[in-house]
């Protein structure tokens, strides 16, 4: 009777444990790979004819599931290929930027569902270069506090630390800019619109997690410096 208990015990554990890990993400043995090709314009004028190549170290982002933020990021090879590794079976979408002929920046996706141990092959995603022409600039900056180990090592600046903004309602950022030496990031040639900016920081598990501030541009040709009580400070582990 003992033995039966403790089976069943184990049993019930294989199983918390298999449904603890169904969602999409990382800690299995699938694969999501793909190429991204870049669209050059001459001259940034898209009324001449294009000339197609690799889109050689070009970020691509994956999202697990149906989740808000991207879990991962990668870089294309000089062939334009990127692979994203030890992914649980599931649903997963892919992006990289590609720019319109106004200057915009807009994500370019595509989905893709994977079984255990799969590797899916996703269609090769086409962007496009070219200028921006908005004229508004944002400003804000980024204050750091630095651990090792969960013991604190100290404070300062926010250097190199990566900030993202997107408009308002959507997942996917449009552009990431590094925080300089004086703490301070600023995205330019931004049209008038609701933003979303925003940074990762980590809780004492070391587990990283966004922080959002809401920006409203309503004219052109602002210059919008966040308010110094809108600083962000974030946890670092060095």
């Amino acid at each position: 009777m003992r033995t039966i208990k403790l089976l069943g015990l184990l049993c019930l554990g294989i199983v918390l444990f298999a449904s603890c890990n169904s969602n999409p993400g990382e800690g299995g043995t699938g694969t999501v790979q793909g190429y991204v090709m870049l669209v050059s314009h001459p001259d940034d004028n898209y009324s001449l004819p294009a000339d197609t190549t690799v889109a050689s170290k070009t970020d691509v982002f994956i999202v697990y599931g149906d989740d808000d933020f991207y879990g991962d990021d990668v870089e294309t090879d000089d062939n334009g290929f990127y692979k994203f590794k030890y992914l649980t079976q599931g649903r997963y979408t892919v992006f990289t930027y590609s720019t319109l002929p106004s200057g915009e920046r807009i994500p370019v996706s595509a989905s893709i569902s994977i079984g255990k141990g799969e590797t899916g092959r996703v269609d090769t995603m086409y962007i496009h270069s070219g200028k921006a022409y908005g004229t508004s600039i944002l400003k804000g900056k980024v204050y750091a506090l630095y651990y090792h180990n969960s013991t604190y090592r100290g404070q300062g600046w926010a250097y190199e630390h990566r900030v993202y903004i997107r408009n308002l309602g959507d997942i996917c950022h449009f552009d990431d800019v590094r925080v300089g030496l004086d703490g301070v990031f600023a995205f330019q040639k931004l049209e008038p619109g609701d933003y979303e900016v925003f940074t990762f920081t980590e809780n004492e598990s070391e587990i990283p997690y966004p922080i959002i501030d809401t920006i409203s541009i309503d004219n052109i040709g602002e210059i919008i410096e966040m308010e110094p009580d809108t600083t962000f400070v974030v946890r670092i582990q060095v």
